[in-house]
């Protein structure tokens, strides 16, 4: 122990002795492994979730199924490194120290997109594009069901307080662009209080999967989803999170400000104090997709 004592102390004054004779290839030195440090699970020239971020140390990623939900929320596309987090009035949005990366979705003018809309929003694009329209549909807050079946059908809520019921008030529309009116319907209608009341609760952190969401449902409330996963050779498993806000804003995956070592992983467990960015989840909860 004496010796190892002896040789840092040995190497610190050689340190000091080069710097100041000439002080500017240690600065260069220094700067350059402590950059080494904070980026080391970042790979900044990568643009998709997978390949932005690298496993820690003693951890894999978890196998998923190729086409599976999983594999295509790990696999989704972002922006150049350093893109900024934009609000829907494309005006810039004050914290940016908090995110590692913009997903590659676009933010509607119309100021609905806000923090669960983006991932109702992720979740259906995924049904669409893999052929499973049919299962696209949500609750309002109210409790009723509106699916796009019924709406590419035409039928259209009529809303009385929280009285809803549907009738068929439009022509027959399957478009892609009739979809994107669909979800602004849903926007409107449903947020964090609607989907913590209707989805699945999940309720062990062992049984925590990509797709699962971090969840305060509320009048405000915030929603966070699982975006990929790690584990190490205990079974002990780390996961990305990615979340959208209010105002409505970029869809942005997010740093973990509490723990630079594996950041950007997050350690999740129930019923406990999770940060996110710049929101406090003070008694976890997690949720899925049925």
């Amino acid at each position: 122990m004496r010796k190892i004592i002896l040789v840092i102390l040995i190497f610190i004054t050689l340190l000091l002795l080069v710097y100041k004779l000439n002080p500017k290839p240690v600065k260069q030195f220094v700067n350059k492994l402590s950059k080494s440090v904070t980026s080391s699970n970042i790979n900044k020239d990568s643009l998709t979730i997978a390949s932005r971020v690298n496993p820690p140390k003693g951890f894999k990623r978890v196998d998923y199924p190729i086409g599976s939900y999983q594999d295509y929320l790990r696999n989704y596309a972002l922006k150049p490194y350093g893109s900024k987090i934009i609000n829907y009035d494309n005006s810039v949005y004050y914290w940016q120290k908090g995110h590692e990366g913009i997903l590659d979705i676009s933010v509607p003018k119309n100021g609905l997109q806000q923090c669960a809309d983006a991932l109702i929003r992720i979740r259906s694009e995924y049904l669409w594009e893999t052929n499973k329209k049919d299962q696209i549909g949500f609750n309002f807050t109210s409790g009723h069901y509106c699916s796009w079946s019924d709406y590419a059908k035409g039928f259209r809520p009529k809303i009385n307080g929280n009285k809803v019921t549907f009738s068929k008030t439009a022509t027959a529309n399957n478009s892609k662009a009739n979809f994107y009116k669909y979800l602004n319907l849903i926007y409107t209608y449903s947020g964090t209080l609607s989907l913590f009341n209707e989805l699945e609760p999940v309720t062990k952190a062992d049984d925590l999967q990509i797709g699962d969401m971090l969840i305060l449902g509320g009048t405000p409330g915030h929603i966070v989803m699982l975006a990929d996963q790690v584990v190490n050779d205990k079974g002990e498993s780390l996961f990305l999170l990615f979340q959208g806000n209010t105002p409505a804003q970029s869809v942005h995956l997010v740093k973990n400000l509490e723990d630079a070592s594996i950041s950007p992983w997050y350690n999740l467990k129930m019923d406990t104090v999770i940060p996110v960015s710049n929101f406090t989840f003070y008694n976890s909860k997690f949720a899925r997709f049925k």
